[in-house]
């Protein structure tokens, strides 16, 4: 099903499904229309000369999303991998990855404020009103780490009247949901504000053999507050404060090479240990037997003010913003056995890690109805980070929570190896843009962004291994190292509204996403060759060309994109596990092109059909870490990936309608190494929808059930075998009303 890049499968979801003709190019959006801001300035969907889909808000609700996993498993040409912790996430879009420890591909803007770590993504979505993701490099807009994308999440304003959203739920593995916003007026047209907030519980669906124990608990906390003043007739004044708490466990990860002593037992056999079957991405094992559960504790903190002013001959904004991001794990040691320190492995792992930054991008753009369209700008970011890693020897009396101290004399849990460093890294950036209507219809637009990022790194003198030669506590001087990265990043456009129904578009552009250093002595301990202390920056050239057309008055809308990329440097994650060491390793040259197309169809009303279908071809052209692998296709990226589905709404009374909405997700087949050496297959998955609700909107009741045929699978693969499985079926109702 969906199997093949020759397959041509339906696209967009449901939201769309809404749209009807799009308007004239001279004629404002009418209310049914998608509004998207993936150039800076609002446009309709159709309209819009570049490769994004777009989620309403009404959609979001319609397909369930709760998740960033969620809508980024309709989408096409990306994908997601969630595991380890709360905040471990790797994204892949179009060919470009993100590996652990690495930064994301993709810039993240949640109202006007990029995200700074890649440990922000995965916090909950609620209260959300549009989420659009953009393929193809958008540096020259968004700037940092955007050379594969962007993803645009726009939170509910404040309205000029009271209003409250409630939604409760129930699920498996005693999964529960509530979610809860207050909007109104402080002062009627003068201040406003917005406060919501989410909070889950979930008691967890594997198991823990071991223990008898869930391995996948979770309780999960949100609040965000929003106040919006109306200074004067053209300034107005924004400010949010969010704050996430998620607890959960950690670290479950299982060793396929591990050799038990039988089948039932959770303990290695001790004259073979690691004599287990070959690593094997397809062999999934829900069966988890560490002899420490593990902890995860994550804190997301953000507080930012967004200044606007509008005049006739133009708007000023600026966004300042301050982020805090803090996250420690504990867990079990390689080969996450019951058995304790065997040959010196299966013992504990911890890793912390905080980061304060604080950034603001300031920017001055013409009039959107010009002719000649401009817009320039300025960013700055400031980040501290922190990171430690440790092993350490299990005397099964628990694990000691480090952060900045090694605890090498501990008689609980004394630590093996400390590895840690301060980073304090500066980021500075130029942008503008130009757009030109040439003649009606025809519109060239240029833009350019300037990226500099210096990075510096203070060694702790407390680390086991890689400590420079005259690096101590009382001389600190010979810990430090620094780096500097810049990078130009053009795009030119050129885009053509033959009509009403037609735009075609072309584009040229470079992303940019910075290197870094690895943790210090984390190459050195693991003693491969091509492993450094530094992982180059990476850059991506794409040419890309699509057509947006609607057909039948409206009722029927195909988009579609091609593309073709050299990516330079791009990241490549190295474990060994008997030492913990974590490093990143550049892939000097991977050539990447394939295309998406959506279509959307609503022959009747209330009735969508819907789905949509990415291919990207992965070929690795230079590589000096391992030359062998010239010629095979690149880790982390799936062949293809779609959706295809159907949602119908009909009227039940006067009063009620039901609702009925049903998809297939396919995931392509996936390498995990440069090597080839073994992929994950292509699976689907199967997600249902059905409830009735008020025509007016006010409450609704909604059964669901994602994965409804409990296809097991990989949620990761790391070479040599290290595995966590995806979740299993889930199923639940929920309830939500509006007032």
């Amino acid at each position: 099903m969906l199997g093949g890049a020759s397959v041509l499968i339906l696209a967009v979801i449901a939201n769309v499904a809404h749209a009807q003709t799009a308007p004239a190019m001279d004629e404002p959006p009418t209310s049914d229309d998608i509004v998207v801001t993936a150039r800076g300035r609002s446009e309709t969907l159709q309209n819009a000369p570049v490769s994004v889909t777009a989620f309403s808000g009404k959609a979001i609700d319609d397909a369930g999303i709760k998740d960033v996993s969620d809508f980024i498993g309709v989408t096409p040409n990306i994908s997601i991998v969630k595991s380890q912790s709360a905040g471990n996430s790797f994204v892949t879009i179009r060919g470009i990855s993100q590996v652990r420890n690495g930064e994301s591909p993709i810039a993240v803007v949640t109202d006007g404020v990029q995200q700074i770590s890649a440990r922000q993504f995965t916090s909950d979505l609620f209260d959300v009103a549009q989420i659009e993701v953009l393929r193809g490099p958008q540096g020259a807009l968004y700037g940092r780490n955007a050379i594969g994308g962007a993803i645009l999440i726009t939170t509910k304003q404040p309205t000029n009247d009271f209003h409250v959203d409630t939604q409760v739920s129930a699920g498996n593995g005693d999964d529960y949901r509530s979610e809860l916003s207050i909007s109104g007026p402080i002062v009627k047209d003068k201040l406003l504000f917005r406060l919501a907030g989410s909070a889950r519980n979930f008691g967890g669906l594997l198991m823990n053999d071991y223990l008898g124990k869930t391995a996948d608990w979770m309780h999960d906390r949100n609040v965000r507050g929003q106040l919006k003043a109306f200074l004067t007739d053209t300034l107005t004044a924004d400010l949010w404060a969010s704050y996430t708490d998620t607890r959960a466990i950690g670290g479950q990860f299982q060793f396929q090479g591990a050799k038990f002593a039988s089948p039932t037992s959770c303990f290695l056999d001790q004259t073979n240990p690691f004599g287990g079957p070959a690593p094997d991405a397809d062999r999934v094992s829900r069966r988890f037997c560490a002899n420490n559960r593990g902890a995860n504790h994550r804190r997301l903190a953000n507080v930012s003010l967004k200044l606007e002013n509008k005049a006739d001959w133009g708007t000023i904004t600026n966004v300042l913003s301050w982020i805090r991001v803090e996250e420690s794990l504990a867990g079990d040691q390689f080969p996450y056995t019951a058995s304790r320190n065997v040959f010196g492995t299966d013992g504990t792992q911890t890793q912390y890690e905080i980061d304060k930054s604080w950034q603001d991008d300031f920017r001055i753009a013409s009039p959107s109805t010009d002719r000649f369209r401009w817009m320039i700008g300025a960013y700055y970011l400031r980040t501290d980070r922190f990171i430690s890693t440790t092993t350490g020897f299990d005397n099964g009396m628990g694990i000691v929570p480090i952060r900045y101290t090694p605890q090498y004399s501990s008689t609980i849990n004394p630590t093996l190896s400390f590895l840690a460093d301060n980073n304090h890294n500066e980021a500075y950036a130029f942008y503008g843009n130009l757009s030109y209507d040439i003649v009606p219809g025809l519109e060239a637009s240029a833009a350019f962004r300037y990226d500099h990022d210096h990075r510096h790194q203070m060694i702790s003198p407390l680390s086991s291994a890689g400590i420079p030669a005259g690096c101590t506590a009382a001389s600190t001087a010979a810990c430090s190292r620094e780096a500097s990265f810049g990078q130009s990043q053009p795009k030119f456009t050129l885009s053509y509204k033959a009509n009403t129904q037609l735009t075609l578009f072309a584009d040229w552009g470079i992303g940019f996403r910075s290197g870094q250093f690895n943790q210090a002595g984390a190459a050195a301990a693991a003693n491969l060759p091509g492993a450094f202390d530094l992982a180059k920056a990476e850059t991506a050239s794409t040419t890309e060309a699509g057509f947006k057309a609607s057909f039948l008055d409206g009722k029927l809308r195909v988009n579609g994109t091609g593309y073709y990329t050299v990516d330079k440097n791009p990241f490549y994650f190295v474990f060994v596990g008997s030492v913990g060491a974590q490093i990143l390793v550049n892939v000097d040259k991977v050539h990447l092109y394939g295309g998406e197309i959506e279509v959307l169809f609503s022959p009747v009303k209330g009735l969508d059909l819907f789905g949509n279908y990415g291919y990207t071809h992965s070929e690795i052209r230079e590589f000096a870490f391992n030359p062998a692998d010239v010629g095979n296709w690149a880790p982390y990226i799936p062949r293809d990936s779609g959706s295809i589905g159907a949602q119908y709404r009909l009227p039940a009374t006067s009063d009620t309608s039901l609702f009925m909405r049903g998809e297939v997700e396919h995931h392509g087949k996936q390498y995990w190494d440069p090597e080839n050496a073994t992929a994950r297959s292509a699976f689907q998955l199967v997600n249902l929808r059905a409830g009735i609700e008020a025509q007016d909107s006010r409450w609704s009741i909604t059964g669901y059930v994602r994965n409804l045929t409990d296809k097991a699978y990989n949620a990761e693969f790391v070479s040599g075998g290290f595995v966590q499985p995806a979740e299993p079926r889930t199923y639940g109702i929920e309830l939500r009303s509006s007032f």
